[in-house]
């Protein structure tokens, strides 16, 4: 069981877009169940074939979708951040999932039982359309994840996750091992090296162990490939017409 956290001033569930997109009504129908959360680094939310009993709204955290094979071998096929919410087989009538959900970068999360979510859901109001515009804007995500891991070098694909792991880690400093770069995208580690070397030696990010800093975002996004403005572009159409965002007065 997922620690229950203080609330405090800096950690509000406006951090979490999703959240934060609610009208008044909806929010202050569900702002009172949501428990705040500490996600630690590699913990698993929920594993292949296992039933899911909360979604989660990260606020600071970044949690890593990953597709598992028979032999053990995994390849992440989204992440999720504070854009988003895990747990979109609550919703969809799935409860389970051959993928699992494990925390690649720690920090926070707010926590709503499945059976809240499913209400809140089965009313066909705003967080049922809300919802609905996310789960095709993850759809989007993990096709082109599939694309890119087929098509791309493997330089252009750690561009990619870079850029979009900085768009969820706003400081720059990214606190991760080569071997869990490699292991998200589902390749050798020495593979990653070379490929954040070429990078380190060209002045776009600065590597010691366990942390990676980026140094030149517009380098990064020159060397990617089209897979990382796609997706952005998708979600940020999917989501940013939608007219629920609420003042300041509402928390």
């Amino acid at each position: 069981m997922l620690p229950r956290v203080a609330i405090s001033p800096t950690d509000s569930p406006h951090q979490n877009g999703l959240l934060a997109a609610l009208p008044a009504a909806e929010y202050e129908r569900v702002v009172g169940e949501l428990d705040l959360v500490e996600l630690r680094l590699g913990e698993v939310l929920y594993e292949p074939g296992g039933q899911l009993e909360h979604a989660y709204f990260p606020t600071t955290a970044i949690v890593s979708l990953h597709y598992v094979l028979h032999c053990g071998d995994s390849t992440e096929i989204a992440g999720v951040g504070n854009e988003g919410m895990i747990g979109v087989s609550l919703f969809l009538g799935g409860n389970t999932t051959p993928s699992s959900a494990v925390v690649h970068t720690a920090g926070h999360a707010y926590r709503l039982e499945r059976c809240l979510l499913t209400a809140e859901f089965d009313r066909g109001g705003p967080m049922c359309h809300l919802l609905l515009r996310y789960t095709q804007a993850l759809i989007t995500q993990v096709a082109q994840t599939v694309v890119c891991n087929r098509h791309h070098s493997l330089e252009q694909q750690l561009c990619r996750w870079l850029l979009a792991t900085l768009d969820r880690v706003p400081s720059g400093q990214l606190v991760m091992t080569q071997q869990l770069v490699a292991s998200l995208l589902g390749v050798r580690r020495e593979g990653i090296t070379a490929a954040a070397g070429h990078l380190q030696h060209a002045g776009f990010i600065s590597y010691r162990r366990g942390h990676i800093s980026v140094l030149e975002r517009s380098g990064l996004e020159s060397r990617a490939c089209e897979c990382y403005a796609v997706v952005k572009k998708e979600v940020t159409r999917l989501l940013s017409d939608l007219q629920y965002l609420p003042t300041t007065e509402n928390f």
